[in-house]
C-alpha cells in the first residue's frame, strides 16, 4: 500500500498529523450551551471515506462515518456529559483503491459547566480596599476596575492568579483614592480563557436628619414635623445632584420603634411610618426610586427591656445607595417595598 498515512497519535497533544491524505486535530474543550468538544478530520487527498471508532472513559461507544473531497474539514462533535473524559480508539481511512489504514487515537476532552463567580457581602471590604471571591474552576487572572464617586478611577488593571484551584478564596486590592467607592467591575478568567464577571455597587450615603415625632400609635407625619422632612429632602436632592450622574441612585427608608407594645404591631407601625416618610419626600419632588421597610422593635439602637419607652429607638434611617444596602444588625432580610 502506498504510504499515505503517518501512524502517530498514541497521545494527542496536539492531535496527530496524517502525512499525506488526512490530518486530524482536536478542539478539546467547550462550554455547556456553547458547543461540544470536537475531532476535526482535514481531508488533503482523495479518500473513499473514513470511520471514527472511539470508546469513552465511561464505556460509551462512539461510531461516526464520513467522507469528503480534498480541502474539506469534517467536524465531529463529541457528545458527552459535563466534565472531563478520556477517549481511546482509531480513525480508519478507506482509499479509492479499496485499501484501508487506521491510526490509533488517545485523547482527553472536557465539557465545562457555567463558570461561577461567587462574592458574599462580607467579602466586600470597602474600608480595607479589598474584595474576595471564588471561581468554580482554576483561575488565571482577573480584570478589575474601581470607580470612585468623584468620577476618578482608583484602579484599572489585571491581577494574575496563576491557576489557583477552583474554590480557593482569591483577593484583589486597590490603592487609596479620594471619595467613596462607587462601582467595582470584576471579570474573572479561568485557565482556558473562559470568563465571567459582575459589577458591585457598595456605595451608600446615610443622610443625617432630625427624627420625626409621630403621634403615639399613628403613622401620619404631623404638620409641625414637616420642616424636618423638608430639610432632609434638601440634603437628599443635593446628594443626587452630586452623585446621580455616575449611577442610578435609590433611596431606602428604614423605620424603627421602641419596645412599647407587641412585636407584630410595632413592625406594622414602623412600616407604615417609613412609607409615610417616603410618600412625603416623593410629594416634595424626589424623583428617584424609593423603597421602604419596617423593623419595629427588633433592631434597636439602644437595647432595652420590653415595654420600655426609649426615644432613641423611635427613629428612621435614610440611605442613598445603588443596590440594596448591606445592613449589619437587622433581625431578618428586608422585604423592600417600592413606593
Amino acid at each position: 500500500m502506498k504510504a499515505r498515512l503517518l501512524l502517530l497519535c498514541l497521545t494527542l497533544t496536539p492531535l496527530c498529523a496524517l502525512a499525506d491524505a488526512v490530518r486530524v486535530s482536536l478542539q478539546p474543550q467547550a462550554a455547556v450551551g456553547k458547543g461540544l468538544p470536537e475531532l476535526r478530520v482535514h481531508i488533503e487527498e482523495p479518500i473513499a471515506g473514513f470511520e471514527l471508532k472511539l470508546e469513552r472513559g465511561d464505556g460509551q461507544q462512539v461510531r461516526v462515518k464520513g467522507g469528503g473531497k480534498p480541502g474539506m474539514t469534517r467536524a465531529l462533535p463529541l457528545e458527552q456529559p459535563e466534565g472531563r473524559f478520556h477517549y481511546e480508539g482509531e480513525l480508519v481511512v478507506r482509499f479509492p483503491d479499496a485499501e484501508e489504514a487506521s491510526i490509533p487515537l488517545s485523547f482527553d476532552t472536557e465539557l465545562l459547566g457555567p463558570l461561577k463567580l461567587t462574592v458574599v457581602p462580607e467579602d466586600v471590604d470597602v474600608p480595607g480596599r479589598r474584595l474576595r471571591f471564588t471561581l468554580s474552576r482554576p483561575a488565571a487572572r482577573a480584570r478589575v476596575t474601581v470607580l470612585m464617586d468623584t468620577g476618578k478611577t482608583a484602579f484599572d488593571g489585571e491581577i494574575p492568579f496563576d491557576g489557583a484551584p477552583a474554590g480557593k478564596p482569591l483577593e484583589v486590592t486597590w490603592p487609596e483614592a479620594e471619595g467613596k467607592v462607587l462601582r467595582i467591575s470584576l471579570k474573572a478568567f479561568d485557565t482556558s480563557e473562559f470568563y465571567t464577571g459582575m459589577e458591585l455597587f457598595p456605595w451608600r450615603v446615610d443622610i443625617p436628619h432630625e427624627e420625626i415625632n409621630f403621634t403615639s400609635g399613628k403613622a401620619d407625619v404631623p404638620a409641625v414635623e414637616r420642616r424636618k422632612l423638608d430639610a432632609s429632602h434638601a440634603l437628599i436632592a443635593d446628594a443626587v445632584t452630586r452623585y446621580g450622574r455616575f449611577a442610578e441612585l435609590r433611596l431606602y427608608i428604614l423605620g424603627h420603634t421602641d419596645t412599647v407594645g407587641d412585636t407584630d404591631s410595632n413592625r406594622k407601625l414602623s412600616l407604615e411610618r417609613a412609607r409615610s416618610i417616603a410618600a412625603y419626600l416623593r410629594k416634595r419632588g424626589l424623583k428617584l426610586p424609593i423603597f421602604y421597610e419596617g423593623f419595629g422593635e427588633q433592631s434597636p439602637r439602644v437595647p432595652t427591656q420590653d415595654e420600655t419607652d426609649e426615644a432613641a429607638n423611635r427613629r428612621a434611617e435614610y440611605i442613598l445607595a445603588i443596590e440594596p444596602p448591606a445592613l449589619a444588625s437587622t433581625p431578618f432580610p428586608p422585604q423592600w417595598r417600592k413606593l
